[in-house]
C-alpha cells in the first residue's frame, strides 16, 4: 500500500488540430517548387570579375580553373608569407620592448624608493 495513495493520474491530452489549413501539404514536391520557387540551385558569386560557385563544400571557379595569371598568384602568396613573417617579427619585437620597459620601470621605482630612504636617513642625522 503506497504511503500517500495512488492519487496521481494525469489527464488525457486533447487530440491535436490539423497543423496547417493551407493546401501546400497536399501538393507534391515538384508542384511546390514551381509554385513557391524552391529551386535554389548552387550558390554563386562574383568577386573581382571572377565568377565562383559553391560545390561539394568548396568555392570553385565557374570556368573550371583560375583565369588569372599563375605568376601573379604565386607572387601574391609569396608576398602574403613575407608579410606574415614580418608581422610575427614585429610582434616579437613589441613583446621584447614591453619586457624591457617593465624591467626599466621596476628598476626606476626601486631607485626612487632608495633615494627617498637616503633622504629621510640624512634628515634624521641633521
Amino acid at each position: 500500500m503506497p504511503l500517500f495513495g495512488n492519487s496521481f493520474s494525469p489527464k488525457k491530452t486533447p487530440p491535436r488540430k490539423w497543423a496547417s489549413l493551407s493546401n501546400l501539404h497536399f501538393m507534391d514536391r515538384s508542384t511546390r517548387e514551381v509554385e513557391l520557387g524552391l529551386e535554389y540551385g548552387t550558390p554563386s558569386m562574383n568577386l573581382a570579375g571572377q565568377s565562383l560557385k559553391f560545390e561539394n563544400g568548396q568555392w570553385v571557379s565557374e570556368s573550371g580553373s583560375f583565369t588569372g595569371d599563375r605568376r601573379e598568384l604565386q607572387r601574391l602568396r609569396k608576398r602574403n608569407q613575407q608579410l606574415e613573417e614580418e608581422n610575427n617579427l614585429l610582434r616579437l619585437k613589441v613583446d621584447i620592448l614591453l619586457d624591457m620597459l617593465s624591467e626599466t620601470t621596476a628598476e626606476s621605482h626601486l631607485m626612487e624608493k632608495e633615494l627617498e630612504e637616503l633622504k629621510q636617513h640624512s634628515r634624521r642625522r641633521k
